[in-house]
């Protein structure tokens, strides 16, 4: 192509214009290029690198050609830029000392109390010796375990706490689990944190500090947001097994829409000790680089305590204000050394300070929607599962004696509500919840506490629900009897086993009101006349076993396996056609490393089903009001299970009660139901909520959910019709395909080598419905699972009528929790939480028969809204909800007639 010129070409000018010359147009040109070369020239690892891309990102955005008007706007984006002189755009970062102490682990409590103080002990000395030291603490807890124990040493952290240094963060009672914990547990952790710290610090934290739980709900940025905390902090997504989270600082968005301002130190660390090398990764690492530029940097030895020490002090305040610290690049070819400029500058600093400049320059962030799941620790949602049981229970029961003590406190002017006693009972409960103990990661020692815990709140809370029962029926006329409460706000006709004299119990059918009670039927010789269709139980000559109620028809066969689960009015199957429900199955379980905390995926590989024998299925209640089926079934050697599958009159779900004698060793024991359903998604229950999980593999991050969490019911739905698994006491699920999974035992053998053997007892069910899972009243039936109708003897007469002291309009809300408010003159002031569990927004009417004087609305904290009072008409208050809302108010009752 390249020839000798050709001497006769002519050329001739056509055409030439007058031009007239944009300056500014050109200065944005030579500042394109130069952002540009920047961005490419200085490397993925150079923070101002990323700086010159989003400047010149912004300048694109900013700068339209066709409107001269705009190149002001992006002139002066780049001056700002380029005006930063050297050392102006250096990365901060905020040097906070830290101590991350695990309430309980591989040591008992009792030494936790210990660590905390000669953790703190040396603390208050660096304090006291480099006035510029910040230390930082969590968990009210541990505080008020010192404050009982060494209250010298607490009075030396309220001085150092007035001075600024000793800082309080995070604003629970505990550092707790982020998954496990229901709704109502997780807003006590911040009403008994942050009540504490207001106390005894005198202001409560802004900042919700979490950095070593093993995954967080979508809810928590609601439940933040109106705990007074707009900050959180956390590095355990770090430890993800398959996929690197994308950020370090960034806003998380909740399943309600509430955001936070979230950060992850980039040095993925809670426990740095000052090196060069934590430095400069924590600058290096940053996946906000640009966006941001700010980071934290925790030092101090933790887990078991220890805290920082003088040398990490000494190390940080020397590389204060460094500039250009050369650093080997680790991703040069072998044999080469390439040196980086790091610009950074190291502060001893605050979480106030760390968040104010995070905040200050946060228009750039990325938002994160929905829960922060870890890709790691699965386990946890299994095992130690009597801990799993003993938790669902107490959350139950304070939930319980708090509702019927309101009841009694409104009803009766005698009656003290027992304010004392229940903070307590909820800080044990809340102590429990602490991320290595309700996990089941702990050693036996602990998991022994933890179930001594319990059985306190079983036994103290049963004898409050006995006494506020007695306080409802005081001053009826006539003999003693039976008074069945309802503690869940729709009314209910379910069958109840009622004991009677000489400690027999008969089945009785009770409809009871929302939020209520009736007084038991008398017991009576003859068959009750049914208002719905009986139980029919038929056994067949080759041993299978059909339960039908006219609701649903259930078809087991000899061995027990599920082969039929009919909708009787449509005629719906919901069993997959070839395959059969209720099967157990056993998987190998031998994680890489980290035993009671993990599931690896590879497990799903070595699946076995437990095969029964045919004749071991009989019938047991024979019908009428409940029909039942039962069997045994050999697991192994070692281990074996006896199930009984009940069906009730006008019940919508067929119960699995299950006895299992579990003695093996690296075991992992599952439930099946392959449904007649397609769906790309399923639904799992979450705090005061759901969310939707994919059914498949996809990608990295669907398959990295092979196992996850859910609270008491997931759901499997296509249009039209869909299956629920309810459980009363399991977390650990899954959804693959069409087949619901749910885990019920492992058997991990450390930190404790004796964790989930022995005998277990639980309960699941199965529910078909046609239409949406909301519709279909999933939700309801979850909660009627878990908060069975309840008959306290009544120590006098029981009433002789019905009484229903609240109900609320829509089934989209529901009214979750009834207490006594923490602040409450002469104690007539009650506190309702109530959440919208459909997603969606909703009007509605919650009725009460209390003699309220006034409400209004109030947060988490019980804190009042100037702006909420609240209209009482007809007895009826009208309430608005958004998606997954959670919403609090105050009712004042009016004062009791002498």
């Amino acid at each position: 192509m390249i020839a000798a010129p050709d001497p006769e070409k002519m050329f001739q000018v056509s055409r030439a214009e007058l031009a007239v010359f944009h300056r500014d147009v050109h200065k944005l040109l030579v500042d394109l290029e130069l952002l540009l070369g920047m961005a490419k020239g200085l490397g993925e690892d150079n923070q101002r690198s990323f700086q010159a891309l989003y400047t010149a990102n912004q300048i694109v955005n900013m700068c339209d050609p066709a409107q001269p008007e705009t190149f002001p706007v992006a002139q002066a984006l780049a001056s700002k830029f380029f005006g930063q002189c050297g050392g102006e755009s250096q990365h901060t970062i905020h040097a906070m000392g830290h101590c991350h102490i695990d309430t309980a682990w591989l040591w008992p409590f009792k030494e936790t109390v210990r660590k905390c103080a000669r953790s703190w002990v040396t603390a208050v000395q660096l304090m006291e010796q480099n006035p510029e030291f910040i230390f930082v603490c969590s968990q009210a807890q541990q505080l008020e375990w010192v404050k009982s124990l060494y209250p010298g040493l607490h009075a030396r952290l309220q001085e150092f706490a007035c001075r600024g240094q000793f800082v309080p963060v995070g604003g629970t009672w505990v550092e707790m689990d982020g998954n496990l914990p229901s709704g109502e547990a997780m807003v006590r952790q911040f009403l008994q944190g942050q009540n504490f710290f207001r106390q005894e610090f005198g202001k409560m934290c802004s900042e919700f500090w979490l950095p070593d739980t093993f995954g967080y709900s979508a809810q928590l940025p609601q439940i933040m947001r109106s705990c007074g905390i707009r900050h959180f902090l956390t590095q355990k997504l770090s430890w993800n097994l398959v996929n690197s989270f994308p950020h370090h600082t960034f806003f998380w968005e909740g399943l309600d829409g509430s955001r936070v301002l979230a950060h992850f130190p980039p040095g993925d660390s809670y426990g740095m000790q000052g090196s060069v090398e934590e430095v400069l990764k924590t600058v290096a690492k940053n996946r906000d680089k640009g966006r941001t530029n700010h980071s934290a940097f925790l030092f101090g030895f933790g887990d078991g305590g220890g805290g920082p020490t003088q040398s990490m002090v000494d190390r940080l305040k020397r590389l204060r204000n460094t500039d250009g610290l050369p650093r080997v690049s680790r991703t040069a070819p072998q044999g080469w050394e390439t040196q980086a400029v790091v610009s950074l500058r190291v502060q001893l600093s605050s979480p106030g300070r760390l968040f104010s400049a995070l905040e200050s320059d946060s228009g750039q962030l990325c938002t994160w929607v929905g829960e922060l799941f870890l890709e790691l620790h699965n386990g946890t949602y299994t095992t130690h599962a009597q801990i799993k049981k003993g938790n669902r229970e107490c959350e139950r029961i304070l939930h319980d004696v708090e509702l019927l003590s309101s009841l009694a406190l409104a009803r009766s002017a005698q009656f003290l509500y027992p304010a004392a006693q229940l903070q307590d009972l909820w800080r044990l409960l809340l102590l429990n919840q602490f991320h290595d103990v309700v996990t089941g990661s702990c050693i036996q020692l602990v998991a022994e506490e933890a179930m001594c815990h319990y059985e306190d709140i079983r036994s103290h809370g049963n004898t409050l629900l006995s006494a506020a029962a007695a306080a409802l029926c005081a001053g009826e006329p006539g003999p003693e009897g039976l008074l069945i409460v309802n503690t869940l706000p729709w009314k209910r006709t379910e069958v109840l086993a009622l004991p009677r004299p000489g400690g027999a119990h008969s089945l009785a059918l009770v409809t009871v009101p929302s939020i209520g009670y009736a007084p038991a039927p008398a017991p009576t010789s003859l068959q009750p006349v049914l208002p719905q269709q009986p139980v029919f139980v038929v056994q067949e000559t080759d041993g299978s076993v059909t339960l039908d109620n006219g609701i649903i028809r259930v078809r087991l066969d000899p061995t027990g396996c599920l082969t039929s689960l009919v909708l009787v009015a449509s005629g719906r199957e919901a069993i997959a056609e070839g395959a059969v429900g209720n099967q157990f199955v056993l998987f190998d379980d031998v994680p890489l490393y980290w035993d009671a905390w993990d599931v690896m995926d590879y497990h799903l590989e070595t699946r076995k089903p437990v095969l029964g024998q045919a004749g071991t299925l009989a019938v047991g209640t024979e019908g009428g009001m409940r029909g039942s089926a039962w069997f045994l079934l050999q697991i192994s050697a070692n281990s074996r299970l006896s199930q009984e599958v009940v069906l009730d009159v006008g019940c919508p779900y067929v119960r699995f009660h299950t006895e299992v004698h579990w003695h093996e060793a690296h075991k992992f024991l599952k439930v099946e139901f392959p449904a007649r359903v397609r769906s790309p998604q399923a639904t799992y229950e979450v705090q005061f909520g759901h969310l939707q999980r994919p059914t498949h593999y996809n990608t990295s991050w669907d398959w990295a959910r092979f196992e996850v969490w859910a609270h008491r019911w997931m759901d499997l739905s296509e249009h039209g019709f869909g299956l629920a698994l309810l459980n009363d006491s399991k977390y650990g699920a899954s959804v693959r395909g069409s087949v619901l999974s749910l885990s019920l035992l492992r058997a991990p053998k450390a930190p404790d080598a004796t964790a989930d053997m022995g005998r277990h007892e639980f309960t699941y069910a199965l529910m078909p419905h046609e239409g949406s899972f909301q519709d279909a009243g999933v939700i309801r039936a979850a909660y009627s699972l878990n908060f069975p109708l309840l008959a306290l003897p009544a120590p006098g007469p029981a009433p002789a009528a019905s009484w229903s002291a609240f109900s609320v309009s829509s089934p989209a809300v529901v009214l979750e929790t009834v207490k006594q408010a923490e602040t409450s003159p002469q104690g007539r002031t009650l506190v309702l939480r109530l959440y919208e569990a459909h997603g969606g927004h909703v009007d509605c009417w919650l009725h009460t028969s209390l003699p309220v004087q006034e409400a209004v609305l109030c947060d988490l904290l019980e804190r009042r809204d100037p702006a909420g009072h609240l209209p009482l008409q007809d007895a009826r208050l009208k309430l608005t909800f958004s998606p997954f809302q959670v919403r609090s108010l105050l009712l004042v009752l009016q004062p009791p007639p002498d």
